[in-house]
């Protein structure tokens, strides 16, 4: 495999980078949710997944990420793939201006979700990450995999 180039320009080898794929999903919306990650380093394959049993999609996209970022030993290089556009777009744009406005959105109203915000900031520093965004449902292998976790995770709760 080629090398490719890190966010912060340097190369990189596929052997260095940690890739993981996070969904989450509720069921209905709000309700019972879970979230899964996959989490490949090298040929190794890691699954995590968990639910809540009052929650929303959202939230639960947002788990995913902060589980994902905080089951790292060390500072990594990762790429991240989201099939949440909110995830993906709050942490690479919106979040700028909500921290200078002291967690506020456009509206002057606090934002929605921001303890999980915060968790999946402070839990992103330490690594170098490309936050990728992967259409749901499209047939990515790892994708679909983090999706089956979620969908796991959130029966887990509903079986008691």
């Amino acid at each position: 495999m080629a090398s490719e180039e890190s966010p912060s320009g340097e190369e990189t080898s596929p052997q260095t980078v940690v890739e993981i794929w996070t969904d989450g999903g509720c069921k209905p919306n709000p309700g019972t949710g879970g979230w899964g990650v996959v989490l490949k380093f090298r040929d190794v394959i890691r699954e995590l997944s968990g639910g809540d049993p009052k929650t929303t999609n959202n939230r639960m996209e947002l788990t995913a990420a902060a589980e994902a970022l905080e089951s790292l030993k060390r500072p990594c290089k990762v790429v991240l793939h989201t099939d949440s556009e909110y995830v993906r777009q709050g942490i690479t744009r919106w979040h700028v201006g909500w921290v200078r406005k002291n967690w506020r959105n456009a509206a002057g109203d606090p934002v929605a979700n921001m303890d999980l915000w915060r968790r999946v900031l402070d839990a992103a520093k330490p690594h170098d990450i490309d936050w990728r965004w992967v259409r749901g449902h499209s047939g990515d292998p790892m994708n679909e995999l983090a999706d089956r976790l979620a969908t796991a995770g959130r029966e887990s709760l509903e079986r008691g």
